[in-house]
C-alpha cells in the first residue's frame, strides 16, 4: 500500500479527493445514527420530541422546585400547556420523522464528524500546533452536546411555553403546526450547543491572532447586553428566567477571555 502524501505533496484535487472521503464517511455515520433513531421512533416522539408538552418533564418539575426553594411562589411553575400540536400536511408526518431522525442523528454522531473534520486539517499543522490542540475533538464534542443538552431542557421550556401561551387575542387559539414547533426545539438546541463552543471558538481565534483577551474584555458589556437582549427574545419577559438563560453564556464568555489571555502569554514567551 502506497504511503499518504504529506499535504505539500497533494495537489488541489487530491485534496478534494481526500475531503470528499472525509465527508462520505461523516454522512455514513449520520444516516447510520438517523436509521437507529428512525427505528426507535415511539421513545424519539414520546419521550423527547413531545416530553416537553407533558407537565411531568423533567425541566419543569425542576423549575417548579427551584421557585419553591427560592420563595419565587410558582413564578417559575408551569402548570397548564396552553396549546396542541397537530398536522396540516398529507405527508407532514413522514417528512418530520425523517427530518428528526435526520436531525438527531448529526447531534449524536457529532463526535465522529468533527472527528472527521479534525483529521482532514489536522495534517496541514505544525507539530507544536498538534500537541497544543490535543484533545480538541473531545472538548468540542462535550461542549456541543452539553450546549444540545442545555438548549433542550432549560431554553426550550421557557420558549416553548411562553410561544404556545402568547395571545394577541382571545379570539386566537394556539394549535401550531407539527413542523414549527419541530424546528422551534431543533433550532433552539442547535443554535445552544454552537453557542457553547466559544472557549473553543476563542482558542482557535487567539491562535491565529484575530482575538485577543484585551478586545474581549473592552467589548465585555456589550457581549453581556448582548446576551441578556438574546435572552429577552427566547423566554418569558421575567427577569428570573433571562438571567437562568444568562448565567451560562456569560460563564462560558469569562472562559473564553481567560483563554485567549493564556494563548496570547504562551505566544509572547515563545517571541522572547
Amino acid at each position: 500500500m502506497a504511503a499518504r502524501k504529506s499535504p505539500d505533496e497533494m495537489s488541489f484535487l487530491e485534496h478534494l479527493e481526500a475531503l470528499r472521503w472525509h465527508i462520505i464517511r461523516s454522512l455514513v455515520a449520520i444516516i447510520a445514527v438517523g436509521i437507529v433513531v428512525f427505528v426507535a421512533k415511539d421513545f424519539v416522539f414520546d419521550e423527547i420530541i413531545f416530553a416537553p408538552k407533558r407537565l411531568d418533564f423533567l425541566s419543569y418539575q425542576a423549575l417548579c422546585w427551584l421557585s419553591n426553594n427560592l420563595n419565587l411562589k410558582d413564578a417559575l411553575c408551569i402548570n397548564e400547556i396552553h396549546f396542541s400540536v397537530v398536522n396540516l400536511d398529507m405527508a407532514g408526518q413522514f417528512l418530520t420523522h425523517i427530518k428528526v431522525s435526520f436531525i438527531l442523528g448529526l447531534v449524536v454522531a457529532f463526535p465522529y464528524v468533527f472527528w472527521e473534520f479534525w483529521r482532514f486539517i489536522q495534517p496541514a499543522l505544525y507539530e507544536d500546533e498538534v500537541r497544543h490542540a490535543r484533545g480538541l475533538v473531545w472538548v468540542c464534542s462535550l461542549l456541543f452536546l452539553v450546549g444540545v443538552l442545555f438548549g433542550y431542557y432549560v431554553i426550550t421550556p421557557f420558549s416553548v411555553n411562553f410561544l404556545g401561551a402568547y395571545r394577541v387575542s382571545e379570539e386566537v387559539v394556539s394549535t401550531i403546526n407539527l413542523g414549527s414547533y419541530i424546528n422551534v426545539i431543533a433550532m433552539i438546541s442547535l443554535a445552544a450547543g454552537i453557542i457553547f463552543e466559544l472557549p473553543v471558538a476563542a482558542y482557535l481565534l487567539s491562535k491565529i491572532g484575530l482575538l485577543t483577551p484585551e478586545f474581549m474584555r473592552q467589548y465585555r458589556k456589550h457581549a453581556f447586553i448582548v446576551t441578556l437582549v438574546l435572552s429577552a427574545i427566547i423566554t418569558p419577559p421575567d427577569l428570573t428566567s433571562q438571567i437562568i438563560i444568562s448565567i451560562p453564556i456569560v460563564i462560558l464568555y469569562e472562559i473564553s477571555i481567560r483563554i485567549s489571555a493564556r494563548v496570547n502569554r504562551k505566544y509572547q514567551e515563545r517571541m522572547r
